[in-house]
Formats: C-alpha cells, structure tokens, sequence
C-alpha cells in the first residue's frame, strides 16, 4: 500500500499527460485533466507527508530486488516534504493557466509537457538512487525547455538557448561526477554510498568529486557566479510557466545539495568556507541586479538568485539551526515565489505590460485585490509575524554564532534590497496614478468578474498557505527540525533503504 503511494505523485501527472496527449486538440477536456490530475497528485502528495511525518521513511523497491542492486524510491520526511510543496504549487498554476494561458499556447501541447515537468520534480524528490536523480533532472529539463520555448517568440528562444546551454553544462559535470563516483564504489544507491564513502581511501579525489556535483548543482540552483542565466531567461515565458520556474526548479538544485551533502559529501572545513563565499556573493549579485530592474518579472528573477544565497548560506553552516532556517525558507520560498509570478501573470491580464513606468492606479482600481497582493508581497519580504521572518531568525542566529559576520551583513543588506525594491514596486503599479499618455496607449479593457475570479483563485490558494506559514510557524518549525536532525543522522534513512 504504502509503495503505491510513494509512486501516486509520479504516476498521476504521468498518466494525466498520456490522456492529455490522447485529447491533443480539446483544449477544454485538457483543461478538466490537468486541474483534475494536478488535484490528484495534491491529494496523494498530502497523504504521503501524513504517512511519513506519521510512521517514518518509506521505501519501495523495482521490480523487486533488494537494495542496493534495485531502484529505490524513498520518501522520507524532506522528499515527502518537498512533494507537498511541489504539487500545492503545482496545482496552483494548473488553475492558472486553465485561465490564463491562450488556446494557441495550449494547441503547442503546454498541458501535458506541463504535467511531464511535474512528474519529473516528484521522481527527483523520491529517488534514491544517484543516477536515477540525474535522469529525472534531464526529464525536468527537457520539459522545461519545451516549455520555455512555446509560442517561439525571439526572445524566448534566446532565453530558452541559455537556458539550455547552462543545463547542459551542468549535467555534464553532474554526469561525470556520478561515473567518478561509481568507479570509486561500484555502487549508485545513495544509502549504499553514504556508507561506502567512509572506506575511500583516496580523499583527494572524494574532494574533486564533490566539486563536480557543486558545480552541477550549483548551475541549477543559480549561484554565483553561474546565475546569469536565470534573469535573461525567467522573465521570457508566460506567467504560468514562469512561476513553475521561479518557485520549484532553482529549488531542486538545493534539494540536490541538501541530499548529497548528508549522505554522500560531508561538508568538511573547506567546502563549508567555499559555500559561504558562494552564498555571500550569490545575495549581493541578486541584491544590486534588481536595484534598477523595472519589468517585474526580470526583477523577480533577480531576488530568486538573491534568496537562493540565503539557504546556500544555511547549507555551508550545516548545523541543526542552519539547515532548520534553510527547510523553512525552503518551505517560504517555493510558495512565494510560485504567487509572485502568478501575480504579474495576473497584471499582464489586467493592463498588458509588466513594466512600472507603465503602470500605475491599480490600488485605487482594485483595493481588495491589491491588499490580498500586498500580504504576498510583505511575506516576501519578510515582514513578522509573515513566513518570509521566521528562517532569517535561525540564520542570523546560527550565522552569529559561527561568527560568519560577512553572511550576516549580506542577509540584511539582501533583506533591505527586497523591502526597497518591493516598496518601489507597490508605489509605481498600485499607489500612483496612470500616467495619462499609457491610459491612451494601452486602453484597458476591464477583465469579466468570472475570470479575474478563476485568475485570483490560485493567487489567494498561494497566499493563505504562505499565511499559514507564518502565522503557523510552531508546526512548520517541528518539520523543519525533523528534517534537518534526519539530515544530520542519516542513520534511519540508510537502515530503511538497506534494511
């Protein structure tokens, strides 16, 4: 029983993209299959994280051989967590883009390579096996880069070959680093590895491995100085697919890290001190690139790189307090970031540009829609008792008392960027009036109730569970401790998988 639900979140979106494949041409019946399948898998994600955060670490064996010889799916307490979190944002943008997306976009096929992404994130989360992790980013990857290039609009395709080029790269160190890894073992499990590294004798080459799998993991998730490719291509894709993005793919390349640094890589001294430098550099690029960005998605894009500095940070301390803030900010990130892109999908519905210079009035328009918006936005910046403060809490503690003093000061300087930017943001497209010669321009027509309805139904779902974040941060703190204690002693997860 407990197999078949490990396995429901990946088979869901897989079949749901077969039968979408099958009704190619039915936009509606495609539409009722993905927010149908993306319910599904929400429904199935919930049950395992109950089962999990019940009765502890679940495995299942293809074919059924025994570990380490078979592949394994494990869920444990941080893959079944990050199932969740994946299919509650998941299901958010499959509401969205039932609305929100053209019939031409849907007619390229973006349903069913939508759920293929989906089920490629899942598998990622769920594997426990090395090589079968690389397989499931090729699949996310593919998925993304269809996806980024539907419509083949010019700037897409440039953003989309940058994309691509940098993914490349990083499954080619991420595949040289599993064959260096095998040849030094002869095993892929990584509960097998995790207890096969410590008979290595040659540490030197242990060391050069383990650079490889930084740099894959480190050109995914976005850090400097590997970020380049995010901002110049995030911002080119519709809203759906850009909050896809935005909230889930940069994560898994933390993910990545986050696993293979407690069961395969133990940080040691210097690669503590080389993921610190990484992560200060990473804020302070994020932080001055969205300084002076006035499209709204490009400036989205530059504070995913610029967060993403904040959980690297919490990785290179690799103590319980630092992973806690690093889950939790995790858990914040993937939901806000989700909403924010969805948010500018829904003003590019309402006025048809993105940019703030011409934008304006939206407050006084829509003051209910833009309060409900605000909340998103004081969550990202973290405002208390909002999700967005509680994992700095734990960062700056932890950071104090390590005496990274250069991180600390990058925290509050990438806090001060986000809050100014932010500010920026609400006082050019809602506080201020429209300028007169952009009323002429763009001649807003006034979106019909029933689809600003259904376009604010997945916005409002984001931002009640990133309220619930915040306001419930007692319950997210007990996950966040379970995790980053398994993440410590791995001891549970090995002895599930191995037996």
């Amino acid at each position: 029983m407990m197999g078949n639900l490990i396995l429901a979140p990946v088979f869901i979106h897989l079949f749901t993209a077969i039968f979408q494949l099958i009704a190619w041409r039915k936009t509606v019946t495609q539409r009722i299959l993905s927010v149908s399948g993306a319910l599904a898998a929400l429904i199935a994600a919930i049950a395992l994280f109950t089962e999990v955060y019940s009765h502890g670490t679940f495995t299942i064996n293809a074919s059924n051989w025994k570990a380490p010889f078979a592949i394994v799916f494990v869920a444990d307490l941080l893959g079944a967590t990050m199932v969740l979190l994946a299919s509650i944002a998941g299901f958010a943008v499959s509401l969205f883009s039932a609305t929100g997306l053209s019939r031409q976009r849907m007619l390229y096929g973006y349903f069913p390579i939508f759920h293929f992404l989906l089920m490629g994130l899942n598998g990622a989360f769920l594997t426990g096996d090395i090589f079968n992790l690389y397989v499931w980013f090729e699949v996310i990857i593919i998925a993304s880069f269809v996806l980024m290039t539907l419509g083949g609009r010019k700037n897409q395709l440039e953003g989309a070959m940058k994309y691509m080029s940098m993914n490349i790269l990083a499954s080619m160190f991420f595949l040289t680093g599993i064959g260096i890894l095998y040849g030094m073992t002869g095993s892929l499990n990584m509960a097998d590895l995790s207890e096969k590294m410590h008979d290595v004798q040659n540490r030197s080459l242990v060391g050069i491995t383990s650079v490889f799998f930084l740099l894959g993991f480190g050109i995914k998730s976005a850090v400097f100085p590997l970020y380049f490719w995010l901002p110049s291509s995030y911002h080119t894709p519709p809203s759906a697919v850009a909050a896809t993005f935005g909230g889930l793919l940069t994560k898994v390349g933390i993910y990545a890290m986050l696993r293979v640094h407690s069961l395969i890589f133990i940080p040691d001294d210097f690669t503590k001190k080389l993921l610190m430098v990484i992560a200060v550099l990473t804020i302070l690029t994020g932080s001055f690139g969205a300084l002076n960005k006035t499209n709204i998605r490009r400036l989205f894009s530059y504070l995913i790189v610029c967060h993403i500095g904040f959980m690297v940070g919490g990785i290179a301390m690799f103590s319980k307090l630092a992973l806690m803030g690093t889950i939790f900010y995790l858990i914040h990130d993937i939901m806000v970031k989700t909403n924010m892109f969805l948010i500018s999908g829904f003003i590019m519905q309402l006025r048809g540009v993105v940019k703030m210079e011409k934008l304006g009035g939206l407050y006084k328009e829509y003051p209910k829609i833009s309060l409900m918006i605000a909340i998103v936005l004081l969550s990202l910046v973290g405002i208390p008792p909002l999700s967005g403060f509680w994992p700095k809490v734990y960062l700056f503690r932890e950071a104090f008392t390590e005496h990274h003093y250069f991180f600390i000061a990058a925290l509050i300087l990438g806090s001060l960027v986000t809050l100014y930017v932010i500010a920026r943001l609400w006082a050019e497209a809602f506080w201020k009036d429209v300028p007169p010669d952009i009323v002429v321009e763009n001649k807003f027509e006034p979106l019909p109730l029933f689809r600003k309805c259904l376009l604010l139904l997945p916005i409002g779902i984001l931002g009640t569970v990133s309220v619930y974040i915040g306001l419930n941060a007692e319950n997210i703190i007990q996950v966040a401790d379970r995790i980053a204690t398994e993440l410590l002693d791995t001891s549970s997860y090995v002895k599930a998988v191995l037996k």
